[in-house]
């Protein structure tokens, strides 16, 4: 494969600590493992789309190489050069390494410093851009792409990250369509840079960024970390460790707790969480169940109470679909007392962004395992890969509850009248007979045992075992379909 630069730089990176902030080369060496990294070829420019303005560097470097053993391609933006605006040979590099990650069939990496498309080439330099978009779209759910923000990453360098499945930024990375200057022209508003497009509003606010990094050197070794997940997903061990789960949750049921105790404990290592600020009442991970990849969708009773919302649905559709389209087994665990009310949430679009969960779930082809640790009531029962969905096992701990509310709600509402004419002094006791008969008539754990919507009811220290085991029986299937940015 012909190097870009015949020179020793450009086959023998130089050690991670000694990484130059802008050099692109640097950046792809501290990317790949040391003494992997081969540079590809300079793109060309697509027929009558040649650079104007006399520069002729591209502005962008490609190559190829290992990262945690396992090959890769990756690009990353020269901001030496126009401050790494997108010109057309630049975008015809980024191309070619897409067309060769398609071709390796291995992830492909993007490090992004750049202002956007090169105003010196007018709108050739905006088709070129579009010619990145189409390449990102056409690989989408075919190879895993993954995006490093490294500085500000500015109009068409905003939409290329946001194309990608997963999006880092580091703590000088900064992300917006349109800068603060233009934005301050425009509407009158006074903000900078950070507090436009910065760590702040794109992990919190916006959902753009999947995860935040303090460093450019933390943000490579997350993106290296991720591109070894999907690249050997590994299978699961005859072995599994099992860990005991009991008394990780609180006594009493109405107490809250924050889940990654639970998830902590379930996988081999905590993973890689997505979006931790962003709808933190459902929480997805990526790591490893017994050796073997997984994503975890989990309900956080810490937050909201455990409830599904808009944003926490829209947030877990599109984990659920990007672990889908590469192959990656799910498990989800539920703890969800419904859907959050008010008008707020109606007004957010909780009915259209909801029912992105249910179609991700019901669409999904990989194996996904549920389990009921406390509680499933309502729609969000339905909607966290239920068995009506298509799951593929669901499991439940003995003290869980699976309804259309909670058995006291339910009669609250059933027996108003009888409850009504109670005196205060029985009223406790006779909603408690009362809830107990709803239970026995209506259902319960039991009941949904017996109809087939939860297969067994299993003890917490059984739950790797089981879980580990019911992936590694099903189907290895993969969808057949995009990532689409929901």
């Amino acid at each position: 494969m012909t190097a870009l630069d015949p020179s020793p730089a450009a086959t023998v990176p130089a050690p991670r600590a000694a990484a130059l902030p802008r050099d692109p080369r640097e950046r792809l060496a501290a990317l790949f493992d040391p003494g992997t990294l081969e540079l590809l070829p300079a793109g060309l420019a697509p027929a009558g789309l040649a650079p104007a303005g006399g520069d002729e560097r591209s502005g962008v470097v490609a190559g190829v190489g290992l990262v945690q053993g396992a090959g890769a391609v990756a690009f990353a933006s020269d901001a030496r050069v126009q401050g790494g605006a997108m010109g057309s040979a630049g975008c015809a590099a980024i191309v070619a390494a897409y067309a060769e990650a398609v071709s390796r069939g291995v992830p492909i990496v993007g490090l992004w410093h750049s202002g956007g498309a090169r105003l010196a080439e007018g709108v050739a330099s905006l088709h070129a851009v579009g010619t990145v978009f189409a390449a990102m779209t056409h690989a989408s759910g075919r190879v895993p792409q993954i995006s490093v923000v490294l500085g500000p990453a500015a109009g068409g360098a905003a939409y290329g990250p946001a194309l990608t499945d997963i999006v880092i930024l580091s703590g000088q990375g900064r992300i917006f369509v349109t800068g603060p200057d233009v934005v301050r022209s425009v509407t009158g508003e006074d903000v900078d840079a950070e507090r436009l497009g910065g760590p702040e509003p794109h992990s919190r606010r916006s959902g753009v960024v999947h995860l935040v990094t303090e460093t450019d050197a933390d943000a490579l070794e997350a993106a290296r970390r991720l591109a070894a997940l999907f690249s050997d997903q590994g299978k699961v061990a005859d072995d599994a460790e099992e860990r005991d789960l009991s008394g990780l949750l609180p006594d009493s049921a109405r107490r809250a707790y924050d889940v990654h105790l639970l998830t902590g404990r379930l996988l081999d290592e905590p993973g890689v969480e997505l979006h931790p600020r962003w709808a933190p009442n459902i929480v997805t991970i990526l790591g490893r169940l017994a050796g073997r990849t997984a994503g975890v969708v989990a309900s956080n009773p810490m937050r909201l109470g455990g409830c599904l919302d808009a944003a926490s649905a829209e947030k877990a559709a599109r984990f659920v679909r990007m672990c889908d389209a590469f192959g990656v087994p799910l498990v989800v665990l539920v703890d969800v007392p419904g859907y959050l009310p008010g008008v707020g949430q109606e007004w957010d679009g909780v009915v259209r962004r909801g029912a992105k969960l249910l179609h991700a779930f019901a669409e999904a082809t990989v194996p996904r395992v549920t389990l009921v640790t406390r509680k499933a009531y309502g729609g969000a029962y339905i909607a966290m890969n239920s068995r009506a969905l298509g799951a593929t096992r669901v499991f439940a701990w003995p003290e869980a509850e699976v309804a259309v509310m909670g058995a006291v709600a339910a009669v609250r509402i059933l027996h108003r009248r009888t409850l009504a004419s109670v005196p205060p002094e029985k009223l406790h006791e006779a909603e408690t007979q009362l809830a107990a008969e709803h239970e026995a008539t209506a259902g319960g754990l039991q009941r949904a045992v017996d109809l087939g919507v939860i297969d067994a009811i299993i003890e917490p220290g059984q739950t790797r075992r089981e879980l580990a085991q019911a992936i590694a029986e099903a189907p290895q299937l993969k969808g057949r379909h995009a990532n689409i940015p929901l």
